[in-house]
């Protein structure tokens, strides 16, 4: 519903990534976007993002990129390695630090889709270099940034997003003339462990944060 909110009433176009990783095309499909080639999911993004502004549905300026939990990792990965493919990033209680999450929480259940730094030399390199925490900028200016996280999510450890928009504030900052910003709801879960209020809340401070990056307005 909040999405309809956005197209109806700010005049978005909403856009839905269907990338390697998902199940969307079978096995195979799924396979191609774990582990070492974690990669490709971020560039499936990176080429949706470059078909809507080639269509003609937005500019590469007013788009704004938003997921949740894994889709939190996937548009801070993007917006580290493709900033001027948006202009407004949010991200929800994303996994962030990809040398560390299996040590929190339930995280070591993913070490199957994301690999295992602590396993070995290989697995570490390979995802220092995709780790949106250990890859922020330093020379480049990065879009309006919102990491939403939660002081009590059990599943992604709100310290992924405390370091992530600690990182991005002390490295990009310095170039960076767009916010870039964290939002941390008291006592609550991750993504629908908000009760509905909190929920409502969050979304609308999101848009808020959005459209005032974007230069949208609202309309009845």
């Amino acid at each position: 519903v909040s999405r309809l909110v956005w197209c109806k009433h700010f005049g978005g176009v909403l856009a839905v990534a269907n990338l390697r990783g998902g199940g969307e095309f079978g096995r195979s499909w799924h396979e191609s976007g774990k582990r070492f080639k974690k990669q490709n999911v971020f560039d499936d993004f990176h080429a949706c993002a470059e078909h809507v502004v080639q269509r003609g549905y937005t500019t590469a300026d007013k788009v704004v990129m938003q997921g949740g939990s894994n889709g939190g990792l996937l548009v801070a990965a993007c917006a580290n390695q493709r900033p001027e493919l948006c202009g407004c990033v949010l991200a929800h209680v994303g996994v962030l630090d990809l040398l560390r999450y299996q040590r929190y929480t339930i995280g070591s259940a993913w070490v199957s889709d994301y690999c295992n730094a602590d396993e070995d030399a290989e697995q570490f390199a390979y995802q220092l270099k995709i780790s949106p925490l250990h890859n922020v900028p330093r020379e480049r200016a990065m879009p309006a940034t919102l990491v939403l996280t939660s002081s009590h999510d059990d599943r992604v450890s709100p310290l992924h997003s405390f370091k992530f928009a600690a990182q991005l504030q002390h490295t990009a900052g310095a170039h960076s003339t767009a916010p870039l910003l964290i939002r941390i709801e008291q006592k609550g879960g991750h993504g629908a462990g908000l009760p509905l209020r909190k929920q409502l809340a969050a979304t609308a401070d999101a848009f808020c944060f959005a459209s005032k990056a974007i230069g949208a307005t609202w309309s009845d």
